[in-house]
C-alpha cells in the first residue's frame, strides 16, 4: 500500500521561504509520479508542481515559476518542493499526490493524474 506524508510546512513572512517533504513508500517499480497541490479556504484544489521519478521531468503551474522548486531524492525515497519568495497568496494546505506507472510517463500537476494523496501540511504567509 502506499503512503505519502507530507512535512515541512509552517508560519513565514512574505519573502521567506519554507522547504516541503514528501515521504513516500509502497511503490513497487521507480516508475511513479509525485504531484504537489494546494488549497486555499474557500478555494478549489490548484496543481503546484510535479516530478517524474523516473526521469526527473517536471511541471510548474505559472503561479509558481521562478518560485518554487521540485526535487527528489530516489535513496530516501523523498521528493522536496522549495518554497522561495513566498506571498501571502501562497497560504494554503499543500497535498502530495502519487501515481505509479508501468513505465516512465510524463509528470502532471493535474490532480485527476494522481491515486494516492497524503494529509497535507500547512503553508501560511503573514504579510
Amino acid at each position: 500500500e502506499v503512503h505519502l506524508v507530507e512535512s515541512g510546512g509552517g508560519l513565514v513572512q512574505a519573502g521567506g521561504s519554507l522547504r516541503l517533504s514528501c515521504a513516500t513508500s509502497g511503490f513497487i517499480s521507480d516508475h511513479y509520479n509525485i504531484g504537489w497541490f494546494r488549497q486555499a479556504p474557500g478555494k478549489e484544489r490548484e496543481g503546484v508542481s510535479s516530478i517524474s521519478n523516473s526521469d526527473g521531468r517536471t511541471t510548474y503551474a505559472d503561479s509558481v515559476k521562478g518560485r518554487f522548486t521540485i526535487s527528489r531524492d530516489n535513496a530516501k525515497k523523498r521528493v522536496w518542493l522549495q518554497l522561495n519568495n513566498l506571498k501571502p497568496e501562497d497560504t494554503a494546505v499543500y497535498y502530495c499526490a502519487g501515481r505509479e506507472y508501468g513505465s516512465p510517463f510524463p509528470p502532471s500537476h493535474e490532480s485527476y493524474e494522481y491515486d494516492y494523496w497524503g494529509r497535507g501540511t500547512q503553508v501560511t504567509v503573514s504579510s
